[in-house]
């Protein structure tokens, strides 16, 4: 009995301390993270580390496996935080690549954003993700106070000009058709025009004193005019036959009464 029990009891510590060395074994195996080097750094001409609003903003990553393991970088992303409480104000761009790390050879990455935030400081956070057999892994890129800043205003901005205008131009317009529309406009007064006398053109006639302007006439008038005229002639003209016959018929016999 004594020999059974010692033996169950043998076996039972063997059980134990395989199952530790198997427990062990796991976890070195999940906390085992290949060796995946990244640094992050900006332009050599932004020296203060801002990032300019509404323009491209970009940051060269160096990255160096120095495992021997199949190493895959996955993406490369960032976020910005609030400098003293930490708190995430937004994320930045993703970049997706899915590309391998070639053993102990370094390569030289960008990582592009864009900002529209506030003015000010904040802490900017970059990282990468990497996976190796579908196990993903993260490594910290850049961590640092950065600056954010409006971008320089260009008097030579033909771009900022051109929309400066266009803006103006639609503002202007909508003025315009608001005023004509909703205020009263004072009505205009028609003055009228005075009555212009033109000099006389054509030939005048005159009649004892005075004269007139034939052009001014009637035609009904000029012609009843003209018509008494003939008459008048033609009146005239007979009545100085008659006399001029009379006077000779008278003539002719104080003639005969002198030969008698």
């Amino acid at each position: 009995m004594r020999f059974v029990r010692l033996s169950s009891t043998i076996l039972s510590l063997a059980i134990l301390a395989t199952s530790v060395a198997a427990v062990e074994v796991i976890q070195n195996v999940e906390i085992t993270e290949p060796e995946v080097v990244a640094t992050a750094a900006f332009a050599e001409s932004n020296p203060f580390h801002q990032i300019v609003n509404g323009e491209k903003n970009t940051l060269t990553l160096s990255v160096e496996n120095k495992s021997d393991r199949n190493v895959t970088l996955v993406a490369i992303a960032g976020s910005l935080h609030h400098p003293d409480t930490d708190v995430l104000i937004k994320n930045l761009t993703s970049l997706n690549y899915n590309m391998p790390l070639i053993e102990n050879f370094n390569i030289n990455l960008p990582y592009m954003f864009y900002s529209e935030f506030k003015p000010g400081e904040a802490r900017l956070n970059v990282w990468l993700e990497h996976a190796v057999e579908d196990q993903k892994y993260r490594v910290q890129v850049y961590d640092s106070i950065v600056t954010i800043v409006e971008p320089e205003i260009s008097w030579l901005d033909w771009k900022m000009w051109s929309t400066y205008l266009v803006v103006a131009g639609l503002l202007g317009g909508l003025s315009y058709f608001a005023y004509m529309t909703f205020v009263p406009q004072p009505k205009k007064r028609s003055k009228k025009a005075a009555p212009v006398v033109s000099a006389p053109v054509g030939t005048v006639t005159a009649t004892g004193s005075g004269g007139y302007q034939e052009e001014w006439i009637p035609e009904h008038h000029l012609r009843k005019g003209k018509k008494t005229k003939q008459t008048g002639g033609v009146t005239s003209g007979t009545s100085a036959d008659e006399m001029s016959g009379a006077d000779a018929s008278g003539t002719e016999g104080k003639k005969r009464k002198g030969r008698k």
